[in-house]
């Protein structure tokens, strides 16, 4: 049998806040250390590891053994089983910022070696040891007083460590009920600062577009000031140009049909394009392009049609 005092080359880690801790707002109330307690209904055990209900089963199991729902546990995973340390809440009601140091033993922990040693921890005459039973693997804890703990360990025959709680790395206790109170603060806390953010984010936009509108506006009346007088002389010059052409074209058509009549002719065609004019008649095959009046200046199209009459095209 040996007795190892565990230490470690560097000091143990601040107890620092972690990410719900700061959501929440509760980074001023996160001490630095914790108090190192051994709690006098401490318990033990370990239950099957299920990926993603670790410590839903942990809280299960410490829940049937302390008689109560409100716990305080730790617990590591290690292979296929979760090993737990667990205490009712009440044992520690007058430590609220305390750990267990026998925690540090548990696998995966600081101070865990192998399951073949004894791991023992002593406070003002109280002892515990924590062992794993060679024979069945199962975790076994051991508490009660320093005289009668201690004795029963030397006489095992096993290496056993002294767990030292100012070297060992801080292990909390988990307490579900403060947990989720913590969870619901830190959700609070994200949807105010959420909201607050969103409101400010648009509150920067309205500001934006009110000074971007405001210096705008003057641009946007001038603009709209010239089209507006552009618009009115274009629809004043389109309906002067449209009575002038309408009515001189209205003229011609009339002096062209009169002509027309005159010598039994007819017209067949008018048109106006880009502003030239051309019209096309028909009229009795004694017609010549000497012809005067309204039907000056017309030439024949050099064939005839079926009624004998020529196709005469004039420009003017």
């Amino acid at each position: 049998m040996t007795d190892t005092t565990a230490d470690t080359p560097a000091a143990p880690r601040a107890n620092k806040p972690n990410v719900i801790d700061r959501l929440a707002g509760d980074v001023a109330s996160v001490p630095e250390t914790l108090i190192p307690v051994l709690p006098s209904e401490l318990i033990g055990g370990s239950v099957p590891y299920v990926a993603g209900l670790e410590e839903e089963a942990v809280w299960n199991a410490a829940v049937q053994a302390c008689g109560s729902e409100r716990v305080h546990f730790c617990y590591t995973v290690d292979g296929d089983r979760c090993w737990y340390l667990a205490a009712p809440s009440s044992s520690l009601a007058s430590f609220p910022h305390s750990w267990c140091p026998l925690a540090a033993a548990l696998p995966g922990n600081s101070e865990y070696w192998d399951r073949e040693t004894v791991y023992l921890y002593e406070q003002e005459g109280q002892a515990a040891a924590l062992r794993w039973d060679p024979d069945s693997g199962r975790m076994q804890l051991f508490l009660g007083p320093a005289r009668t703990i201690l004795p029963r360990v030397q006489s095992m025959d096993a290496n056993f460590v002294t767990i030292n709680p100012l070297m060992a790395q801080m292990v909390p206790w988990i307490n579900r009920d403060l947990k989720a109170d913590q969870l619901s603060r830190a959700a609070g806390r994200l949807l105010l600062f959420s909201g607050l953010g969103v409101t400010l984010l648009m509150l920067a936009l309205m500001i934006v577009t009110y000074l971007t509108a405001a210096l705008l506006q003057p641009q946007l009346e001038n603009a709209r000031a010239d089209t507006d007088t552009a618009s009115n002389q274009l629809m004043i010059n389109a309906t002067q140009a449209l009575e002038n052409n309408t009515v001189k074209h209205f003229n011609r058509i009339q002096q062209l049909l009169d002509a027309l009549y005159a010598v039994k002719g007819t017209l067949v065609r008018y048109e106006v394009k880009n502003g030239a004019v051309e019209w096309e008649a028909l009229v009795p095959a004694a017609y010549t392009s000497q012809s005067s009046g309204p039907l000056a200046g017309a030439r024949p199209q050099g064939r005839m049609e079926k009624d004998g009459r020529v196709r005469i095209r004039g420009s003017n």
